[in-house]
Order: C-alpha cells, then sequence, then structure tokens
C-alpha cells in the first residue's frame, strides 16, 4: 500500500473492499439521482392536464418536452468540467440547487414558452448530476466493483422518475399540475443544503490534488490501523493523470474510434429512451383513449422496470461490459415495438410490456453510463461521461421532437418505429466491445491495473 512516502490509492482501495463509506456514499447517491430522475420526468406527467388546463394539442408540446433535455446537453458537459477542476461534491451541490431554483420557478408558469425556458434552465443543472454521481463512486471503490457501484448509484434514476407517475395519479386531480414541480423544487434545495455537511467526496480526486486531510480522514475511516506519513504523496498507480482539459484527451490511448462511437451510441439509446418517457403517458391518452390515470401508470411502469433492470444486471454489466450492453439493445426492439400493440388491446399486457421495456432501455444507459465513463481515468472521468451524455442529448432532443412530427400515426406504428435506434445500437455496441477489446490487448495496465508504464 505505501512505498516510503508514496501511498498507491487503488492498490489501498482495491485491499480494503466494500466499507461503511461507501454505503454512505451510495446513500447520498440514491437521494440525489432520486430527485434528478424525479425532475427529468416530471413534465412528462405534468403534460396531460396541460394540454387540458391551456387548450394546447399534443403537437404544441414537443419542445417543451425537450427544453430540458437541451439544457441537459450543456449541463452535462459544464458540470463534468466542474466534476474535474473543482470536485464531485461541489459540482453535485451546484447543480442541484440550479435545478431545484429553477424547478419551482415551473410551477408558476403561465404558457408555455414561460415553461420552456424555466425547463431549459433547469436542465443545464440536472445534466451535471450523473457524470459526477458516476465518478465519486467509481472512483471511490474496489477495483471489481467500479461499474456495480457506479450502476447502482444511477440505476435508480429510473425510480425517481416514476414517481411524479405515482403522484400524478394521485395528487394532480385535486391540486393540479403545479404540486409536481413543487416537490421538485424543493427537494433538491434541501439535498443541497445537506450535502455541504454531509456529502463525501471522491477519493481518487482528492489524491489527484493532494488533499492531505481529506485523504487522512478517509483513509482512516477505511484502516484505522494505517498511519498516513505527514509529508504522504498520493498516487493513482494504475491510470495516467493528464494536467488541465484537452477534449483531444479522450481520443487518446485507442480511444480514437471508440470516443465517437459512444457518443453515437449514448445519441441513440437516448433519443429512443426518451420518446418513450416523453410521450408514453400522453400518447396512451390522445391516441389510445385510455384513462389518464392509465397513461400515468404506464409511464411509472417504465420508470420502475429500469431501476429494476439496472440494479438486476449490475454485476453482469459489469463483468461482460459493452458485449452484455449489445444483448440487451437487441431484446429492446421487439419489446419497445410490442407497447404499442398492446396500448390498444390489452391493459394488463401493456403494463407488463411497459415494464420490459424500461428494464431493458434503462439497464442499457445505466450501463453505458458507467462502462463509458469508465474507460477514462479519474482525471478526465467527469468530462469524458459529461461529454458522452451531453451529445448524447442530442438523440434525447431529437426522440421527443420526432413523436411530436409522427405523432398522427397509429399508435402501433408508431411504437416500431421508435424500436429503430436500439437495432442500430446494437450494431454499435458489438463494434465497440471488440475495439475495446483490441485497446485492452495493447495495454494490458489498464484492464488489470498494473502500474502505469513510463513515457
Amino acid at each position: 500500500m505505501a512505498d516510503g512516502q508514496v501511498v498507491q490509492v487503488s492498490r489501498l482501495l482495491d485491499e480494503r473492499g466494500l466499507s461503511s463509506f461507501h454505503i454512505k456514499l451510495i446513500v447520498w447517491s440514491l437521494f440525489i439521482v432520486f430527485i434528478d430522475g424525479y425532475d427529468i420526468g416530471a413534465i412528462a406527467f405534468a403534460l396531460p392536464s396541460l394540454i387540458k388546463e391551456w387548450g394546447l394539442s399534443p403537437r404544441d408540446v414537443g419542445p417543451v418536452l425537450s427544453a430540458s433535455l437541451f439544457g441537459i446537453l450543456f449541463g452535462s458537459a459544464v458540470f463534468g468540467w466542474v466534476g474535474d477542476r473543482y470536485g464531485r461534491k461541489a459540482a453535485l451541490i451546484s447543480a442541484n440547487i440550479l435545478f431545484g431554483v429553477f424547478t419551482l420557478a415551473a410551477a408558476y408558469a403561465s404558457n408555455l414558452n414561460e415553461l420552456t425556458w424555466l425547463r431549459f434552465l433547469a436542465g443545464i443543472g440536472i445534466g451535471g448530476v450523473i457524470p459526477n454521481v458516476i465518478a465519486i463512486n467509481a472512483e471511490s471503490a474496489p477495483r471489481k466493483l467500479r461499474a456495480t457501484l457506479a450502476i447502482i448509484a444511477v440505476g435508480c434514476v429510473p425510480l425517481g422518475g416514476a414517481i411524479p407517475g405515482f403522484l400524478s395519479a394521485a395528487l394532480v386531480p385535486t391540486y393540479g399540475w403545479p404540486i409536481l414541480f413543487y416537490v421538485g423544487g424543493i427537494v433538491p434545495l434541501v439535498i443541497a443544503l445537506l450535502g455541504i455537511f454531509g456529502l463525501p467526496e471522491s477519493i481518487k480526486y482528492m489524491a489527484l490534488h493532494n488533499d492531505h486531510a481529506g485523504m487522512v480522514k478517509v483513509i482512516g475511516a477505511l484502516r484505522p490501523d494505517y498511519v498516513v506519513p505527514a509529508n504522504a504523496q498520493f498516487v493513482i498507480e494504475d491510470e495516467k493523470n493528464f494536467a488541465g482539459f484537452n477534449p483531444g484527451h479522450l481520443f487518446r490511448d485507442g480511444l480514437a474510434l471508440i470516443t465517437p462511437l459512444l457518443w453515437l451510441l449514448f445519441a441513440l439509446n437516448l433519443m429512443g429512451y426518451f420518446f418513450l418517457a416523453s410521450w408514453t403517458p400522453t400518447l396512451l391518452v390522445t391516441a389510445a383513449k385510455l384513462p389518464p390515470t392509465t397513461g400515468a401508470l404506464a409511464g411509472a411502469a417504465l420508470q420502475v422496470g429500469g431501476t429494476v433492470g439496472a440494479l438486476l444486471l449490475c454485476r453482469w454489466i459489469d463483468q461482460k461490459r459493452f458485449f452484455a450492453i449489445a444483448i440487451l439493445f437487441v431484446l429492446a426492439v421487439p419489446v419497445v415495438g410490442s407497447v404499442g400493440y398492446f396500448g390498444v388491446t390489452s391493459q394488463p399486457s401493456l403494463m407488463i410490456a411497459a415494464f420490459f421495456a424500461g428494464f431493458l432501455v434503462l439497464g442499457i444507459q445505466s450501463g453505458i453510463n458507467v462502462s463509458g465513463a469508465l474507460i477514462y481515468p479519474t482525471s478526465l472521468r467527469a468530462n469524458g461521461s459529461g461529454w458522452e451524455l451531453g451529445i448524447g442529448r442530442v438523440g434525447s432532443i431529437v426522440g421527443p421532437l420526432l413523436g411530436a412530427v409522427f405523432v398522427a400515426l397509429p399508435v402501433q406504428q408508431l411504437y416500431m418505429w421508435a424500436a429503430t435506434p436500439f437495432a442500430v445500437g446494437a450494431v454499435l455496441c458489438y463494434i465497440i466491445h471488440r475495439l475495446n477489446q483490441a485497446r485492452l490487448k495493447e495495454r494490458p495496465w489498464i484492464a488489470e491495473g498494473q502500474q502505469v508504464p513510463a513515457e
């Protein structure tokens, strides 16, 4: 673990294994991602009431569905940089404050234009959560649990996205659509305030920035028997450290093709997912003529399925990474296509299809969120993840907008077309898998945690 005054951080984490520190970090992460998922999904569940109250047509609401996603496009990159520059904790607290304020303001919107701008500004803050939650968990975990703990952390985003569905069914008929934004605005502000005092920082981030006091405290929690030397030098021995951020760093060490293909993969899956998440509650009410409660519950089933999928699949994805994700893409094609069919034939089957569509599609998203981030070293991780999610958000913007364009199609055909991005994603993900295998073969220290060779 130590060589003179050098403390090898990755080795220390591997020797200690899972600890109470990791449990505390997971609990904090769950609170953060619950409300992040809630705020992403709230607008979809508010729309049926808004359409009726403001006299809108489904074609009118495409921009407001995409507004927060457009904000996330910028926020993922901006807060990825903030996380790598000022710390994961600072990025998460400031992101929660930003989207909390503008989500609360959305409860007072009086027209579609105001709501669209408020959702855009909230989206900038929302975009900062996932890259930094992934980074803070992966960088504080033993090597064998890096992906597993990060997937558990972000895998509960869809469960947060299901909560506005249940609140919509229970409270909106009585209190109106603003109740969804009151909850979504106040809770992240409370989390941010508490996080100032209780949220831990990434262990490797502290090591990279030689935060001696912070590292002494963490090592004391992990290994009470180990005395940190007063002039200790903390090193992350199995990663390269890139000083400053240059987007060109994301294309080095065998990543020249993998990085852009990852961006495209994110765009495809987010296109398909956000079509499902944004339009399912509305389409089932306006096109399939189902009761609003059924539409809300189907949307919630989609999100619950996503959390179950992420949690059940996390160990398999941790072991097989992109190969496992490619298989999930293949399975998603027929399952997503079946949602439209069951929407007009069988409500019980609709709920089952929505659940398994979420199981696969959001299982995929959790997997690529984490596997994509772990491609990069600590000094680039939040930035790399932020660029993946930021550029991928182009797909999340296109998905709801395409729904608005093709909303006149029969609902069965619409969902069959919605399955297309997953078919393309399956091919793309397998290519990434093969490219990454070749990369790791050429650079065994990346896969095996060896000392980085001197240049």
